[in-house]
């Protein structure tokens, strides 16, 4: 045993290579970048270059300068169509989460066939054209519709809601809940039923087991749902301008008619990097609060029974 162990000692020591290149990974960069080309110049060519060319005009039409957005910052209608557009875009998102979540929440606990009911009633709009759906609206909330019909037989006065912002908000509801319903549910269904009934246990009652457990643990189907209907409602033109008045117009029946009707390129350019700023500064606060949250929700996740 002590002479192995000296043989071990006195073996020159083996030297350790260094780490080798790796050829293969070099030898597919090109491949990958031959893969990726044709997608990369699609989107260089057909959405960046637009864009880019549409947003430059902002500085550029009639001439060079910013009064365009001295425009968009002193014209009080201007002002007026951002300020109700985020209030719409708010409203949508506050209402389909209020409606969604619930429903959201009984899809995660039925069983398949009425989870498999559940969800088809959730995906049926995206069945039926945008252009059916909205004047389908109209049919029922003009002033002869069927729901002032209805409320005239039970005795109701009659609700004045076509051509106004809240039938726009119907509306935006109606199209944009699954976007609201289905990241809830997919959230909903991963999170383990135990750690509720271990609330239970440790003494907390059912309800403070649901909005102490269950609802923070819910939150990133929250942040996921809220971003993408509120992003989407910034854009929504075809239910505003069916539904809607020309009085009470939003940001993007704001840009066509700057663009189509009165030839402002410059300022419809300026009301589009208002909305994209929007948008980034919403995804940016969404980035923010999921990484506050973040840390709870992980603990949230390790509990044991």
């Amino acid at each position: 045993m002590s002479d192995t162990l000296q043989r071990i000692r006195e073996a020159p020591a083996v030297e350790t290579p260094e780490r080798m290149p790796d050829t293969g990974s070099r030898r597919r960069d090109p491949l990958s970048l031959l893969l990726i080309g044709p997608a990369v110049l699609f989107v260089l060519v057909f959405f960046v270059y637009p864009v880019a060319s549409f947003i430059s005009k902002a500085f550029t039409f009639p001439e060079w300068g910013t009064q365009n957005f001295a425009w968009l910052f002193s014209d009080s209608t201007a002002i007026d169509v951002l300020v109700r557009t985020l209030c719409v875009a708010g409203g949508v998102t506050l209402i389909t989460l209020v409606l969604g979540y619930p429903y959201a929440y009984l899809m995660s606990v039925s069983g398949p066939r009425a989870r498999a009911v559940l969800t088809l009633l959730v995906l049926l709009p995206f069945w039926t054209s945008l252009m059916v759906r909205t004047f389908a609206w109209v049919v029922i909330l003009q002033d002869n519709g069927v729901l002032n019909s209805g409320l005239n037989s039970l005795g109701l006065p009659s609700a004045h809601l076509l051509r106004t912002t809240p039938g726009v908000l119907i509306g935006m509801c109606q199209v944009l809940m699954p976007f609201m319903v289905l990241p809830l549910s997919a959230t909903m269904r991963t999170i383990d039923r135990r750690l509720i009934q271990a609330g239970q246990i440790l003494g907390a009652s059912p309800r403070e087991a649901f909005w102490r457990i269950f609802v923070p643990l819910s939150l990133p189907g929250i942040l996921a749902g809220t971003l993408m209907v509120f992003i989407l409602s910034l854009g929504f033109y075809i239910t505003p301008a069916i539904l809607g008045s020309p009085k009470q117009e939003l940001l993007p029946n704001a840009l066509y008619t700057q663009i189509s009707e009165l030839l402002q390129w410059g300022h419809g350019a300026a009301l589009a990097i208002a909305l994209l700023l929007t948008a980034g500064v919403v995804l940016a606060l969404s980035m923010a609060v999921s990484k506050k949250f973040g840390a709870r929700i992980s603990d949230a996740s390790r509990l044991e029974l």
